[in-house]
C-alpha cells in the first residue's frame, strides 16, 4: 500500500511540477510569466473553487467546530513565539520570519491539490476549501499586518489602509460569498455554476505547474540555514495538529485534511510578498524551494501515521 500511495501523489504533482520548470528551463515561458499563471489561479481557479465548494457546505455544529480546530495550531505558534521573544528580545525581523513560515502555508496552490489525489472525494475536498478558507484568510491577514509594521515604531499608522485592502481581496471576496450562499441556502444558477466549476477543476494542475516555473532561476539563500524553518512546517506543526485533534476527538477525515494543510510548503505567494517588502527574500525562496521538493516525501509520511 506504501509504494502505490506514494506513486499516486507524487507522480502526477512532480510530473506536473517538472513540466512547469521544464517550460522555462526550454524557453516555452520567459521570466515572468509564471506571475501571469498565479494571477489566473488568485483571482479566477481558486476563487471559483472556493464558491462553489462553501456553497454547499452546510455550516452545521461539525463544520464550526472543524474550522474552530483548525485554528488551534496557529494560535499555540503565536502563544509560544510572542513570550519567547518577550524574554529573549531576539530580532523583530527574525521573529515575523518564525510566524510567517510557519503560519503561511501554500493550502491553496499544493494542499488542495495533494488531498485531491491523496483523499479523493467530495467530503475531503470540501473539508480542504473549508480549512483554505478558515486557516489562510486568518495567516493571510497575520502575514501582511506584520509585513506593513516591520518596521515601524508603532503599528496603527500602517495598519490604517489594511481593512480597504483585505476587502479587495479576491479570496477574502470568494469566502463571503460562497458562505453567503451557503447560510442563505440559495443555489447557484446552473448558467454560472458550471463555469465556476470549470475554472475550479483547472486550478489544481495549473498551480503545480505554475510552481515548476516559479522555482527556476530564483536566487537562494543559504539552504542550510532555511532547514530549521523547514522542519517546523514538515514535522512540528503537523504534529502538534494531530495531537490536537485526536485529543478533541475530531473525525479521521476531518483530522487528515488539517495534518496535511499544516505540513504544506511555504506559500508561493510569500516569495512575492517578501521581494514587495524586502523581508528576507533569499531566505524565503530558500524555504519555498525545499519544503516544495520534501513535501511529496514528509506529506506521504504523514499519509502513513493518519492511517
Amino acid at each position: 500500500m506504501f509504494p502505490g500511495s506514494v506513486l499516486r501523489t507524487i507522480l502526477p504533482i512532480f510530473s506536473l511540477i517538472g513540466l512547469g520548470y521544464l517550460s522555462r528551463r526550454r524557453g516555452l515561458l520567459r521570466g515572468g510569466d509564471e506571475r501571469v499563471l498565479s494571477a489566473y489561479i488568485y483571482y479566477f481557479g481558486l476563487p471559483a473553487l472556493i464558491i462553489v465548494d462553501l456553497a454547499g457546505v452546510v455550516l452545521d455544529a461539525a463544520a464550526l467546530r472543524f474550522v474552530g480546530v483548525s485554528l488551534i495550531p496557529m494560535a499555540l505558534v503565536l502563544g509560544v513565539a510572542l513570550p519567547a521573544y518577550a524574554l529573549l528580545r531576539f530580532d523583530r525581523g527574525y521573529l515575523y520570519l518564525l510566524l510567517t513560515t510557519s503560519i503561511f502555508g501554500s493550502l491553496g496552490f499544493f494542499g488542495l491539490p495533494f488531498i485531491s489525489i491523496a483523499l479523493p472525494g467530495e467530503g475531503a475536498e470540501r473539508l480542504s476549501v473549508l480549512a483554505v478558507s478558515s486557516i489562510n484568510t486568518v495567516a493571510f491577514i497575520l502575514t501582511v499586518s506584520m509585513l506593513e509594521t516591520r518596521g515601524a515604531d508603532t503599528g496603527l499608522g500602517a495598519l490604517r489602509g489594511l481593512p480597504l485592502r483585505l476587502s479587495r481581496n479576491p479570496l477574502i471576496l470568494s469566502i463571503l460569498i460562497g458562505l453567503g450562499l451557503s447560510v442563505t441556502g440559495m443555489a447557484i444558477p446552473e448558467s454560472v455554476a458550471e463555469p465556476l466549476h470549470m475554472l475550479g477543476v483547472s486550478t489544481t494542475p495549473m498551480a503545480l505547474f505554475m510552481l515548476g516555473a516559479f522555482l527556476y532561476e530564483r536566487e537562494y539563500g543559504s539552504l542550510l540555514g532555511a532547514l530549521p524553518l523547514v522542519m517546523v512546517r514538515a514535522l512540528v506543526l503537523p504534529a502538534v495538529t494531530l495531537s490536537i485533534c485526536r485529543w478533541l476527538g475530531l473525525p479521521s477525515l476531518d483530522t487528515a485534511v488539517l495534518v496535511l494543510m499544516y505540513s504544506t510548503p511555504l506559500a508561493v505567494s510569500m516569495m512575492v510578498l517578501s521581494e514587495r517588502y524586502g523581508f528576507y527574500p533569499e531566505r524565503i525562496a530558500a524555504v519555498i524551494l525545499l519544503s516544495s521538493l520534501a513535501a511529496g516525501v514528509y506529506m506521504n509520511l504523514w499519509l502513513i501515521v493518519l492511517g
